[in-house]
C-alpha cells in the first residue's frame, strides 16, 4: 500500500497547488474588474490563495494521525471555522502591513473580512471533507486487504494442516509392514524402505507446490501403489485409465492418494481374494474428471468409518481452493463404491 501512494504522491501534490492557482488567478482577475490595479489584485489573491493552501495543507496532515468518526464530523466544521479564523488574522495583518499607505485598500479590506471569511471556511471545510473522505477510504482499503491477507493465511494454513494430517497413519502401516518382512523377507522390506523413501521425497517437493499436471500426479500415485502392493501382494490389482488430453490437466497436488488409499480401506481390508481399484481420468465440459472405484460391502464397511477424516478432507480442500461444494460426489452401484471429483481448469 505505501508503494501506491508513494507514486501518487506527485500528482496529488501537483492537483493540490492547480488547484489554489486556478482560485489565484480567478480573484486576481475578479479585484481588477473591481477597478484595483494589478498590483493590489496580484497581491491579494496571492496571499490569500498561499495562506489558504498552508491551511488546506494543516488539516489534510492533522486528518493523517486523527479522524473523528462518521458521527462526529461536526468537529471537521469546528477545525474549519478556527482555521478560517486563524487565515483571516494572517490574511489582514499580512495585506495591511504590505499597503498601509493605501487608506482606500485597507479600508475596503476591513468591509470584506466577513466576505473573506465565509470564502476562507468554504474553501477550508471543502478540503478538510475531502481529505477525511481520502483516509477514510484508503483506511478501508487496508483493513479489506489485511482481512484478505488473514483469511488466505488461515486458508493456506488449514490446507497444510489436511494434507500433513493424510500421511500419518500410511506411513504407520508401513513402518508395520517393514518392519514384519524385515525378518522373514529382508529384500523385500530393502525394496520397500526405497520406495517409501521416493514416496515422502516426492510429498516434501510438493509442499510448496498448489496445482500439478494429472500425469506427474499419478506418477506419485505409482509410488503409493508400488508400497501398498508389496504390503498385499497379488490381492491388490489397480487399473488406471487416462486420456491424453486429461493427463495435461492441473489438479491439486497429493489429491488422488488420499482417494485411492480410501478405496483400498474400503475395498480390501476386508477381503481375501484379489481386489482391483480403479482409477479413470477423463475431460467433460473442460473439467477433469476423476473416477476412483472399488468394491464395497456396506455390512463390513459400516465398521470401518474410522475419523471420517478421509473424503470429507478432500471435500474440504477443494472447497478451500475452488470455493465449491459440488466437486467431489460418491455414489454406490451395486457392490461398487464410486468417487468422483470434479477439478475446474483455469482460463
Amino acid at each position: 500500500m505505501e508503494n501506491k501512494y508513494a507514486i501518487s504522491f506527485p500528482k496529488v501534490v501537483l492537483a493540490y497547488l492547480s488547484w489554489w492557482v486556478v482560485w489565484m488567478i480567478e480573484q486576481a482577475y475578479l479585484f481588477h474588474s473591481l477597478e484595483w490595479g494589478w498590483t493590489i489584485a496580484v497581491a491579494d489573491s496571492a496571499i490569500t490563495q498561499l495562506l489558504l493552501a498552508i491551511g488546506g495543507y494543516i488539516m489534510h496532515t492533522s486528518f493523517r494521525f486523527y479522524r473523528p468518526g462518521q458521527k462526529s464530523l461536526f468537529s471537521v466544521v469546528i477545525w474549519s471555522l478556527m482555521m478560517a479564523g486563524l487565515l483571516l488574522g494572517a490574511q489582514r495583518w499580512a495585506l495591511t502591513e504590505i499597503f498601509k499607505t493605501d487608506t482606500e485598500y485597507v479600508s475596503f479590506l476591513n468591509q470584506s473580512l466577513l466576505m473573506r471569511y465565509l470564502f476562507d471556511w468554504l474553501m477550508i471545510a471543502f478540503v478538510s471533507v475531502m481529505s477525511w473522505i481520502w483516509f477514510f477510504l484508503r483506511e478501508q482499503t487496508e483493513n479489506e486487504k489485511r482481512k484478505q491477507d488473514a483469511e488466505q493465511l488461515a486458508r493456506d494454513a488449514e490446507l497444510t494442516t489436511l494434507r500433513q494430517q493424510l500421511q500419518p497413519h500410511f506411513l504407520f502401516n508401513s513402518l508395520n509392514s517393514i518392519s514384519a518382512l524385515a525378518g522373514s523377507k529382508p529384500e523385500e522390506a530393502r525394496k520397500m524402505v526405497q520406495q517409501l523413501s521416493d514416496f515422502l521425497r516426492g510429498t516434501l517437493k510438493k509442499d510448496d507446490k498448489q496445482l500439478v499436471s494429472l500425469e506427474e500426479e499419478l506418477v506419485h500415485l505409482q509410488l503409493y501403489l508400488d508400497i501398498e502392493k508389496v504390503r498385499f501382494g497379488h490381492r491388490l490389482q489397480t487399473q488406471i485409465i487416462k486420456s491424453e488430453q486429461a493427463l495435461e490437466m492441473q489438479l491439486p497436488s497429493l489429491l488422488l492418494q488420499p482417494v485411492v488409499e480410501n478405496a483400498i480401506k474400503f475395498g480390501l481390508y476386508d477381503t481375501i481374494g484379489e481386489t482391483i481399484i480403479s482409477v479413470e481420468a477423463k475431460v467433460e465440459n473442460g473439467m477433469l474428471m476423476l473416477e476412483v472405484r472399488n468394491p464395497f460391502d456396506p455390512v463390513t464397511s459400516s465398521s470401518r468409518q474410522g475419523t471420517g477424516f478421509g473424503l470429507s478432507s478432500i471435500q474440504r480442500r477443494l472447497y478451500l481452493l475452488f470455493s465449491r461444494n459440488d466437486l467431489l460426489i460418491t455414489s454406490q452401484q451395486s457392490s461398487v463404491f464410486i468417487t468422483t471429483i470434479k477439478i475446474p481448469q483455469s482460463v
